[in-house]
């Protein structure tokens, strides 16, 4: 397993996507930007937060529950991506965009989960 987080591609992936959805954000409305914008920011910012944190904790199991954690702000916020496209927010080519790097980080994420269930069996049995 890496010893740096900067070294593992789903938070790297998860960082980028959090400052895209940041300044797609920032050029709304006050109005936009303190319903849905917080929101969205929160949930796309919390993906790779929750990475963070689980790579620092010491236990596996602790890793894998924060890896979970970001598997649910994925799929929060493809609801608010959704929410922005159907609100006209952001037009239907970002969206698809969008949705499709956080399809790939989503990807990515259940494999290292799958890691670190292998990884932590391999220290169970030693």
């Amino acid at each position: 397993m890496s010893n740096r987080l900067e070294e593992l591609e789903v938070y790297n992936l998860s960082q980028v996507f959090g400052e895209q959805i940041w300044s797609i954000v920032i050029k709304w409305d006050y109005f936009a930007k303190d319903t849905i914008g917080k929101q969205i920011v929160r949930s796309a910012d919390s993906i790779g937060a929750n990475i963070s944190e689980g790579f620092g904790r010491y236990h596996y199991k602790e890793n894998k529950n924060f890896c979970y954690f970001s598997r649910g702000s994925i799929l929060e916020t493809k609801t608010w991506l959704l929410k922005a496209k159907s609100r006209k927010l952001i037009e239907e080519d970002d969206y698809q965009l969008l949705m499709k790097q956080l399809e790939l980080i989503h990807l990515k994420l259940n494999a290292y989960i799958k890691f670190i269930g292998k990884a932590s069996s391999i220290v169970d049995t030693q």
